[in-house]
């Protein structure tokens, strides 16, 4: 029996009197070893789970943007060939027209030359063919006055009136020369625009300075025609062809690296399409496609005229 005289036992540390609860402030949990502050992970040796990993480049590319990657968009290296491949769909567009107006003016000249209506009315009409220069002249400098200011369809309009005119005038060299120095002059004038063409696309070299000089021997050419067509004289004719055929050759690669520059400030914007998408050109993109073709198609038919008057004199 317990002596009430004497006084309770403390209880021993850890160990709770009969009856008492523990004490706990609302909100709090226990204590539990070990101590650990709150929102702070229990220390642990480092493991394989947590040892660094260095990321490589495909991993570490545009992580930081994955809606960039999701959307389809391209690496520099892409952007790149992508811009290559917009550049070589451009000077598609440009030979399809280019070719296209050939074609017509071949076709023009050769049904007009079966003509002989058009045979007597060039012979009793001299004037004609100053009369068919003239809108020739005309239709060029319509073209370049309003590349920017109407739309594409008319520009091409225009373009493809300029093919019939040009018409006329290969229908007199089909009349004016046997068929063999046009077959000759036609295989070598593609050959040099070709070599010439290839030659300005691929080249590093800025052919800048060739404008001035090409386009100072482009305007004595034409002064030097005028002049000979009241002397007519064979020897001035002859350098004035190898003149012509040395100033259309150097347009050839001029020309084509021109386009090149202009490609690249016109259509930087088309660079950041998503992969796979396809370009659509502005008005103004379809007109320098136009204005392409028109170049390069009088660089081809100057550069046959020419080749052709050679061949002729033999």
């Amino acid at each position: 029996m317990q002596d009430l005289t004497k006084p309770p036992k403390p209880p021993a540390p850890g160990q709770q009197q009969p009856g008492q609860q523990q004490y706990q402030q609302p909100g709090q949990q226990q204590y539990q070893q070990p101590y650990q502050q709150p929102g702070q992970q229990q220390y642990q040796q480092p493991n394989q789970q947590y040892q660094y990993q260095q990321p490589n480049q495909q991993q570490y590319q545009y992580q930081q943007s994955g809606q960039y990657q999701q959307a389809g968009y391209q690496s520099f290296e892409q952007t790149e060939l992508l811009a290559q491949e917009q550049e070589r769909v451009f000077f598609q567009k440009i030979y399809f027209w280019m070719c296209g107006a050939l074609v017509v003016t071949g076709l023009t000249g050769y049904f007009l030359s079966k003509s002989y209506a058009w045979f007597h009315f060039l012979t009793y009409s001299k004037i004609t063919i100053f009369l068919i220069l003239g809108v020739q002249i005309g239709l060029v400098i319509a073209i370049n006055a309003l590349m920017n200011k109407v739309s594409s369809a008319v520009i091409k309009v225009l373009f493809g009136a300029f093919a019939i005119s040009m018409g006329f005038t290969t229908s007199i060299v089909l009349l004016a020369y046997p068929s063999g120095a046009i077959a000759k002059a036609f295989f070598t004038t593609a050959i040099v625009y070709a070599a010439m063409a290839i030659f300005g696309l691929v080249t590093k070299k800025s052919l800048k300075a060739w404008g001035a000089f090409l386009f100072m021997g482009l305007i004595g050419l034409i002064a030097a025609s005028v002049i000979n067509l009241f002397l007519h004289s064979p020897a001035m004719d002859y350098v004035i062809c190898w003149v012509g055929v040395i100033v259309f050759a150097g347009l050839t690669a001029y020309d084509h690296q021109k386009l090149r520059v202009l490609f690249a400030s016109n259509f930087q914007d088309s660079y950041n399409y998503p992969a796979g998408s396809e370009t659509i050109y502005t008005e103004q993109q379809a007109n320098l496609v136009t204005y392409g073709a028109l170049t390069l198609y009088l660089d081809f038919i100057n550069l046959f005229l020419f080749l052709v008057r050679l061949f002729g004199r033999e």
